[in-house]
């Protein structure tokens, strides 16, 4: 596997795209940091209020919340998270709804 030498400032990052997620229609803004392989990162941020749809979920994956407060919505029930908690993601069609202004990490690993 090749390894990338990129370092990000999550902090900078998640200030620029909570801006642009304010200022678009949608109430989105994302960022993918790596693709490498099969893993991927990628930081998005939601306005409150707004929300990604219900979708297949990777083989594995987790989500750590870098600001504000999420809904993971999950066919096993939905769980609240906040700012500074890493949670592994179901291996089953889930959702994120932001509760407010939120910045998360997503690392997925697809086949």
């Amino acid at each position: 596997m090749t390894t990338t030498s990129v370092t990000y400032d999550l902090n900078a990052l998640a200030d620029k795209h909570l801006a642009a997620a304010r200022s678009a229609a949608h109430g989105r803004s994302a960022h993918l940091l790596l693709r490498e392989e099969t893993l991927r990162q990628s930081l998005i941020a939601l306005t409150a209020g707004s929300a990604l749809e219900e979708h297949n979920a990777p083989p594995a994956a987790t989500l750590q919340v870098l600001r504000g407060e999420v809904v993971l919505t999950a066919v096993s029930g939905d769980v609240t998270l906040k700012a500074g908690r890493l949670h592994a993601i179901p291996q089953e069609r889930n959702g994120l709804r932001a509760v407010t202004d939120a910045a998360v990490l997503l690392t997925a690993v697809n086949d």
